[in-house]
């Protein structure tokens, strides 16, 4: 198939480049640093370029669209303006939607477990209630809105915490701990926030079985299948890897200044596994990503 990754140079959009790109012909667009893109066929691109995105897809012709190109911090950068954070997470969305109804390709948007009310207990739902508390999350959920008015062949997949080892030069929150924890220094984590986390490998083995599959207009929980906070997932690293788990200092994410603090967004997956999906435990893939 002709596949059109969007935001190729993110951390989990280098990842989709080594495996949709085995059995596919992709296309990775990445803005500033192209990351891995450079070793894929590859454009750079501005996603808020409407007339570069429009040629982008006559010369391409893409079957099946990844979006995952967004402004993704859920805190709040100075230098970020809401208008900019609209344009990329709103409007740039509306444009693909339009696009693949016009060269009948099927839309898999990349969204997040944090458009849910983060209080309303665990393991949510798809129908759970919806409400975001970060400019992120509001404006990934109207970029849903967007999809389903527009979109006729659309997976919109709300995304947990995604963890493993970065590529190139994209870093995350688990190489940190790892790298930490590794040297013998502490790391602070949260024990008061919970997830259902998803490894970064374990992603994109799920999104390329999901772009085989015969569905279309769903909105699908995108997470692992159990519920975990930070201090969990770094004394399981602690067993894997044997560190020390004396270097876990537990902290509140009340202790963050400004951090917009959502305490329970675990999600409920068995839609996912109704798909024929099954996830990996936190503990084989951690696991799998030490061993590799």
């Amino acid at each position: 198939m002709r596949i059109l990754i969007t935001g190729g140079s993110g951390l989990l959009g280098q990842y989709l480049n080594m495996e949709l790109s085995k059995e596919n012909e992709i296309l990775t667009t990445y803005l500033t640093d192209p990351g891995n893109c450079k070793n894929c066929n590859s454009v750079q691109l501005d996603i808020r370029d409407k007339e570069n995105v429009i040629n982008l897809f006559k010369n391409f012709k893409p079957e099946i669209v990844v979006h995952l190109a967004a402004i993704s911090t859920p805190m709040p950068v100075p230098s970020l303006s809401s208008k900019k954070i609209y344009d990329i997470n709103v409007n740039s969305t509306s444009t693909l939607a339009e696009l693949c109804n016009n060269y009948s390709a099927k839309l898999i948007f990349i969204s997040t477990d944090l458009v849910y009310a983060g209080y309303r207990g665990s393991m949510l739902k798809e129908d759970s209630k919806l409400i975001p508390i970060s400019l992120y999350a509001e404006t990934k959920l109207m970029g849903e809105l967007k999809i389903q008015e527009i979109s006729s062949n659309y997976i919109i997949l709300r995304t947990s915490f995604l963890y493993g080892f970065g590529i190139e030069n994209k870093k995350n929150h688990f190489d940190q701990m790892y790298n930490n924890l590794k040297n013998g220094k502490q790391v602070k984590l949260f024990y008061d926030q919970y997830r259902t986390a998803l490894s970064l490998p374990e992603a994109v083995r799920i999104i390329n079985q999901l772009t085989k599959l015969d569905i279309k207009n769903e909105i699908i929980n995108f997470g692992g299948n159990e519920r975990v906070n930070r201090v969990e997932m770094g004394e399981l690293l602690c067993e894997i890897a044997g560190f020390d788990k004396s270097q876990i200092r537990k902290i509140s994410m009340k202790e963050i200044p400004d951090y917009q603090a959502v305490e329970d967004v675990s999600l409920n997956t068995d839609k996912l596994q109704s798909l024929g999906i099954r996830q990996k435990s936190v503990k084989e893939s951690i696991k799998k990503i030490i061993i590799n």
